[in-house]
């Protein structure tokens, strides 16, 4: 994630030594650069001094190479990303110079291999801006901003990295191919050309069965994918003939983009971790899950890699966090989230540990956007931020959903404040050692009943 605000960065190399070497001297030369675009496309612009050129200066090369006004500025920014990391960058950050440093933030911040690290190599990507309000989004004209902002949706939804319930992946999906053929095909066109774009094109890659293989076979894929075809062609016969007027690609951008909207972790940064998984089985084995963590402005958000559904989804003014350094060998780095719960109809508190060497960046975001938000706030929380004046955060209203928390799912350490001492809760054993205990708690999703300050 962006900046030095915690130290994110090791030291540049005139400050410290890097395990590949310092940069002796820059690139005065012109080169040839090429930033990426969420997609296949990329801008190839011809830099001189390469090394030493900041990303303000890339920027503005690249909104003249993509005609963006000037108003949208602050809509995108500029990161490095590999499939072991990604970063956003800060204006006066130096791509070149953090590209020499490459295997050193992949030491650092990741697990890899010696291997894996040795082989990576990040790709410059002009990217929307974690910073940038989603309520700014629709207030864009320009429609070549749109489209960008609807690319790189689009592949956070078809990739997973999104989770959402059928109903908003297929309305999305039938949007996507109204904007990619046009709308007025008749069923036949219609039908013809999804199947030579193939579904994969439109809906979620673990939905259309992407991976293929013979789990995909086992569940009956080609049955699966008509019915697929069927409702996705629906869905766009209604965007076809809603409204005697059609709509322009701008609306359709704009109806993507304010769908993507409701999904509480658009517009986050992701980082990877592990979770404790809750002991199973009469000899309590237990053992960790991956997740996905994704932050923005408004929250923290818990993400199952393998099941594409949300564990726990948090406002900051429902949280309260902290990141712990490996004490000894073998140990991880951690970050702890705080959160109301119940057990056994007690009110009590909530402990979440987070394992993943990107532990600091994820404090420091998370940190850098409770600031952001008080001060756009003036130092004041609203209500609808969860916040009255009991000094207790809110309880957590929860529904059905895959965008919903799963709190009963999760192994977390819960805990009361007696006045006097912070006290553990020891589970409750089941009535016999070969006997399970009845049903966990139902949790559903996660919204804010009633507002309380956050302490």
């Amino acid at each position: 994630m962006e900046g030095d605000e915690c130290g994110r960065f090791p030291p540049e190399p005139s400050e410290g030594k890097s395990q590949r070497g310092s940069v002796a001297s820059s690139v005065t030369r012109a080169q040839d650069v090429l930033v990426y675009l969420v997609g296949d496309s990329a801008v190839h612009l011809c830099v001189e001094g390469v090394g030493c050129v900041s990303v303000q200066e890339l920027g503005h090369s690249v909104r003249e190479a993509l005609h963006i006004p000037d108003s949208a500025m602050d809509v995108f920014a500029f990161w490095l990303c590999s499939p072991l990391l990604e970063l956003q960058l800060k204006p006066k950050h130096q791509p070149y110079k953090l590209c020499r440093q490459w295997q050193d933030l992949l030491y650092r911040f990741t697990e890899a291999s010696e291997e894996d690290i040795s082989q990576d190599e990040p790709s410059l990507q002009y990217r929307r801006n974690v910073f940038y309000p989603k309520s700014k989004e629709l207030q864009i004209e320009d429609e070549g901003v749109l489209r960008l902002l609807y690319d790189e949706a689009r592949v956070n939804i078809l990739a997973g990295r999104f989770p959402c319930d059928p109903e908003t992946w297929m309305g999305l999906g039938a949007l996507s191919f109204a904007l990619e053929l046009g709308i007025g095909l008749d069923d036949q066109k219609a039908t013809a050309a999804l199947r030579e774009k193939k579904l994969i094109s439109f809906l979620p890659v673990h939905v259309s069965g992407g991976g293929g293989g013979l789990f995909s076979t086992l569940r009956g894929k080609g049955g699966r994918q008509a019915g697929l075809e069927l409702n996705l062609l629906e869905e766009y016969r209604k965007i076809s003939t809603s409204g005697s007027t059609p709509l322009e690609p701008t609306q359709h951008l704009r109806q993507y983009l304010s769908s993507c909207h409701s999904l509480p972790y658009y517009g986050c940064a992701f980082f990877s971790g592990e979770i404790d998984k809750p002991a199973q089985g009469i000899l309590y084995r237990a053992g960790r899950k991956a997740v996905n963590v994704g932050i923005s402005l408004e929250g923290v958000y818990v993400m199952d890699v393998k099941e594409k559904h949300v564990l726990l989804g948090l406002r900051f003014s429902e949280l309260s966090w902290d990141h712990s350094y490996p004490e000894g060998e073998g140990d991880s780095h951690i970050l702890w989230l705080e959160f109301d719960g119940e057990e056994a109809g007690t009110p009590v508190n909530k402990l979440l540990k987070i394992y993943s060497k990107q532990a600091e960046l994820m404090s420091g975001l998370i940190e850098f956007c409770v600031e952001l938000r008080s001060a756009a706030e003036g130092g004041t929380t609203t209500e609808t931020d969860g916040a009255v004046g009991n000094g207790r955060r809110g309880k957590l209203r929860r529904q059905n959903s895959v965008v919903c928390s799963r709190v009963h799912t999760l192994n977390t350490i819960s805990y009361v404040d007696n006045g006097k001492e912070i006290k553990r809760l020891k589970p409750k054993r089941a009535a016999s050692f070969f006997t399970r205990q009845a049903q966990p708690p139902t949790y559903s999703a996660v919204q804010v009943q009633e507002s309380l300050e956050q302490r």
